[in-house]
């Protein structure tokens, strides 16, 4: 199947990518974000406020094993999270259904910059301040009578999508 171990992982090289989980209250969530980051090589997850941290069994059932190999930290405020991000020269975007927001699909992305999504609570979204400090947002089109996808649904539908936009997929 090709799998690689851990070690592996490790060296290998990662996606450009920072996934950032912000006050995500479902642990099976978290772990689902987990395992989508490790098959895509998601270069770190950084978790901030109430969303939980590994190690914890509810996160495992879900990650199976992915929190023991993708990167992460846990900052207390996603304020402090988007600053450090953009500072490091990162482009960061708020995965946000807000006015001119970009289509998730026309969302061009540029060969050797660096990218933070900053994925938010399940009910609330991602924290109006923190939509405000990004430099911008990406929102996923849809057209049935919700407004909404679950955020670990979410996460894989926008990994996977600058996965293919960085080349390492082929559709």
């Amino acid at each position: 199947m090709g799998r690689i171990c851990r070690q592996e992982f490790v060296d290998a090289d990662k996606l450009p990518l920072t996934v950032v989980v912000d006050n995500v209250r479902s642990l099976h969530n978290v772990g689902s974000i987990f395992r989508t980051s490790d098959a895509f090589r998601v270069e770190r997850i950084v978790l901030c406020g109430i969303t939980a941290t590994p190690p914890h069994a509810e996160i495992h059932k879900t990650a199976l094993g992915a929190e023991d190999v993708v990167e992460w930290i846990y900052e207390k405020e996603t304020m402090e999270a988007v600053e450090k991000l953009r500072s490091d020269g990162y482009k960061v975007y708020a995965i946000e259904q807000v006015e001119e927001s970009i289509a998730l699909q026309d969302f061009p992305v540029k060969e050797g910059e660096k990218y933070a999504v900053i994925l938010g609570n399940e009910v609330k979204g991602v924290q109006q301040q923190v939509v405000d400090a990004c430099d911008g947002s990406i929102e996923i089109p849809q057209f049935g009578t919700k407004h909404s996808l679950n955020v670990s649904v979410t996460a894989g539908m926008v990994i996977w999508e600058f996965a293919c936009k960085m080349g390492w997929v082929k559709r």
